[in-house]
Order: C-alpha cells, then structure tokens, then sequence
C-alpha cells in the first residue's frame, strides 16, 4: 500500500468540502469538556482546520491558537466569523515548533492518525510534551481500531450514506503490518462521480500510552466520549487526556 504523508496533503484535499461532509458533528460537548479542562489557561489546537472546535472555543472565551499544514483549510477558517482572531501557526505538527507553554493541547476527530507512521505520532507526543506547561494536558479523541471488518482479504466497500440526490461509498484496503488504511471515497450524485482519498495510520490504546509515557507524559483520564462516558471494552472511541507532570 502506497500512502502519502505530506503534511497537509489530507487538509487540501478535502478542504472545498469539509464543513459539509462534517456538519453531523456537534463540537458543544467537546467544547464544554475542554473549556473546563483548560482553566482559563492558553490552549493550541493540533489540526485546527476550518475551525469546527476552536471557533466555539474562541467564542467561549477559551483564549486558543492553533496548527495546520493546510493553506486551503486555515483559508477556510479565515473565511468565517471570527477566524480571523484566531492565531493560527502552518507547518507539521509533529515537527514545528509549537511555542507555548499552553496549558492545553488538544487533537479530536482521529486527526493522530492523519500521522502515517509509529515514529511520525511519536514525534508528536514529544512535541506536545514540550510545549506543555508543567500540569498542563494534552487530549485525543480517536476510534478504538476494528480490524475485523478487513477480514475479507485486507479490503472493504462499505455504503456511508444514501439519500434522493447521492450515495457515498468508502472502498479501503489495510495494511495489518503498518497498521494504514487507504480509502477512496465516492461521492455519487447529481450525474457525477467525484472521489477523494484518505490515508491513516490507527493505533492502539495502549500504543497510544506508550506513545505518552515515552514522551513523559501520564495518562490522567480516558472516557468513551466528550460526555465521560465510562470507557469499556465496547467503546467505539476514546477521549484520552495526558498529563505532563509537575517536575
């Protein structure tokens, strides 16, 4: 399997369509769980795209900057009201300097994963790590990986959506070794056929606590979603808050 890590590469293919795909998603209870969680201290966003979750944040008071290797994305951002009060860094998150120290970092939506290798997410939780202040967090929302759905020969196509104007189809290979998943996704409708790929690399649970303890930072929390939820063993996603501890 082939994939393509440039950062940004995701942001500048998908950008033009984004908000729409998204608009299912309500950010107000990620947006309570973090406003609290950062106690009036700075706060980055890793990721921060058209601004889903940081205008909201902004909004609230929440004083946050963010990242994104996407110019289509950050102009899209910029685009809407607000987004252009919000500090906003481009470069690759796992690698630019992330300034600080914040006293919350944040990633939601699997955007780790956007990451296509071990080493490349590792590299992130370093740079988190150094860029937090002491006690400060750094939390992930992502999906608690189902392999079982690539039983079939290491590939799916899987009907997302169906209505009277279009049909989207995901259609993914994975690669069990490198832990990736490439999809092309088509969009069906209004006698057109459009696609656009997606490429991850998921991890874990406990890689990811791996990946936070090599970093040096401690796992304070895990819930099943923005709401706390209990974690168990059926959760479909996690939200994970790190800690960096207090030297």
């Amino acid at each position: 399997m082939t994939t393509s890590d440039e950062p940004g590469s995701y942001g500048e293919r998908w950008a033009e369509v984004y908000d729409d795909e998204h608009a299912f998603l309500d950010p107000s209870d990620a947006v309570a769980f973090l406003s609290e969680l950062a106690g009036g201290r700075p706060v980055l966003e890793l990721g921060i795209g058209t601004g889903r979750v940081a205008l909201p944040l902004h909004a609230a008071g929440v004083d946050i900057r963010g990242v994104d290797a996407s110019p289509a994305m950050v102009e899209r951002l910029r685009a809407k009201v607000g987004g252009d009060r919000i500090d906003v860094a481009r470069g690759d998150m796992a690698s630019m300097p992330l300034g600080g120290p914040y006293g919350l970092v944040f990633l939601v939506f699997n955007t780790l994963f956007a990451l296509l290798t071990q080493q490349r997410q590792l590299d992130c939780f370093s740079n988190v790590a150094s860029a937090l202040m002491a006690d400060g967090c750094f939390v992930i929302e992502c999906f608690v990986p189902d392999v079982a759905r690539f039983r079939d020969g290491g590939q799916t196509v899987r009907v997302f959506s169906v209505d009277d104007r279009r049909l989207r189809l995901h259609a993914s290979m994975h690669d069990a070794a490198a832990q990736q998943v490439k999809t092309q996704v088509a969009l069906i409708g209004d006698n057109r056929i459009e696609t656009r790929p997606l490429a991850i690399r998921y991890a874990w649970p406990s890689e990811i606590d791996l990946m936070a303890k090599l970093a040096g930072l401690e796992l304070a929390q895990r819930w099943a979603d923005w709401d706390k939820t209990p974690f168990t063993a059926r959760a479909e996603k996690h939200v994970s808050v790190f800690r960096k501890p207090v030297a």
